[in-house]
């Protein structure tokens, strides 16, 4: 296979079972998930020289060989996973194929950019705080952000592990059903009692986004009734987006400070700062943090406990330009986490679908169900 995107850090070969429900298709690994006998890179090369080489290969990857996919190799991820673009200043940006001239979206980049490219028909990625959401978007593919918690992630870098959890690309509803029968996840659950339409989290989106999936939001109310305009956070998204950004940072220093400080690597503009950040939040500013989130799940239980599904565009606009500068890439990053926090906050399930272009580049529409729900999304999702 010709890397036509630079989505992989390496390619091989590993077959899957001879027989099982993914038997045929081919999936690329983010290089977060330990392959063994492989370095696990991390998208640092600080990191690949730092760590021994795995002896075992990560459960989520494992899952996939045992249903009979192929492994065509590893793919490109940013420093660390600590990033939504997709730019990583060592090894270059995957080529968003949808949008050549703009970003694919991170941290999952390779993986994002592997499928919509028809390299491989799945991709595995990890989201954290959207990187499996916000890369099917910009690249005009779809992305299940999996409920936290319920499939197991023994072999992969953590990074906030409150909030980690496994996610897939593919080109097709079919085939991302699929794999999530193959994990193991519950059959589609009842049709939605209501549809949910989260007024702040749209204000974060533009007039043109807004506009652009507007055709699929109307058959999604065709096939399951009228959207219920609701506020997710009466007491502000704003304080919902502040403490996913205090405790998903705290949680990282956690996890990653002891390294940082003893390695010093060299990262690369934007990720610096997010670890200097992570490094100066205090106990009483975590404590907040978490209080804040207490309420946000609770919240977000209340609303999703018939059944509903709150529908909102993945993020406010299509991929930022490759040639954005890092301004440009943080305000974005910002309007963007506004939008993904709630299903991170909660650990909810949530899909991106392709929904419609803006100035010729892919935006999506995304579904939230309650925990457990993740293939009554994709259910769904089947009438957009």
């Amino acid at each position: 296979m010709k890397d036509s995107a630079n989505a992989f850090v390496a390619l091989f070969d590993f077959e899957g079972a001879a027989e099982g429900p993914l038997a045929g298709l081919t999936f690329g690994a983010k290089d977060i998930y330990d392959i063994a006998g492989h370095v696990t890179g991390c998208g640092s090369p600080e990191w690949g020289r730092t760590h021994p080489v795995p002896d075992r290969t990560a459960a989520p990857v494992a899952a996939l060989l045992a249903a009979g996919a192929r492994l065509v190799g590893k793919t490109h991820t940013d420093e660390i996973a600590y990033s939504l673009m997709g730019v990583n200043a060592h090894y270059g940006t995957p080529l968003n194929t949808a949008a050549p001239d703009r970003v694919p979206g991170g941290s999952s980049s390779g993986s994002a950019a592997a499928v919509a490219a028809g390299l491989v028909e799945i991709g595995l990625g990890s989201d954290t705080g959207g990187s499996v959401r916000l890369p099917a978007s910009f690249c005009g593919i779809y992305g299940l952000r999996t409920t936290h918690g319920r499939l197991s992630m023994d072999g992969t870098m953590p990074l906030a592990p409150s909030f980690d959890t496994v996610g897939w690309f593919a080109r097709d509803l079919g085939t991302l059903d699929r794999v999530a029968a193959a994990a193991g996840l519950p059959v589609a659950g009842e049709v939605p009692g209501r549809l949910l339409l989260p007024v702040d989290g749209w204000s974060h989106a533009s007039a043109a986004t807004v506009a652009a999936v507007a055709s699929a939001l109307a058959r999604l109310q065709a096939a399951h009734g009228p959207v219920v305009p609701v506020t997710l956070a009466p007491e502000g998204l704003g304080k919902w987006f502040e403490a996913f950004r205090v405790g998903q940072a705290a949680e990282i220093w956690q996890t990653h400070g002891s390294w940082v400080e003893r390695e010093q690597p060299q990262f690369g503009p934007g990720i610096a700062d997010r670890f200097k950040m992570a490094a100066s939040i205090t106990p009483a500013a975590w404590t907040e943090a978490r209080q804040v989130r207490a309420t946000a799940r609770t919240r977000l239980a209340d609303l999703l406990a018939d059944g509903a599904i709150l529908v909102l565009p993945t993020g406010p606009g299509p991929a930022p330009f490759r040639s954005a500068d890092n301004a440009t890439l943080d305000s974005f990053r910002t309007h963007a986490l506004h939008m993904l926090c709630p299903a991170g906050l909660a650990g909810l399930p949530q899909v991106s679908i392709p929904a419609g272009t803006v100035d010729g580049a892919p935006v999506g529409m995304s579904l939230v169900a309650a925990a457990g729900h993740d293939r009554t999304l994709l259910a769904v999702a089947r009438a957009v």
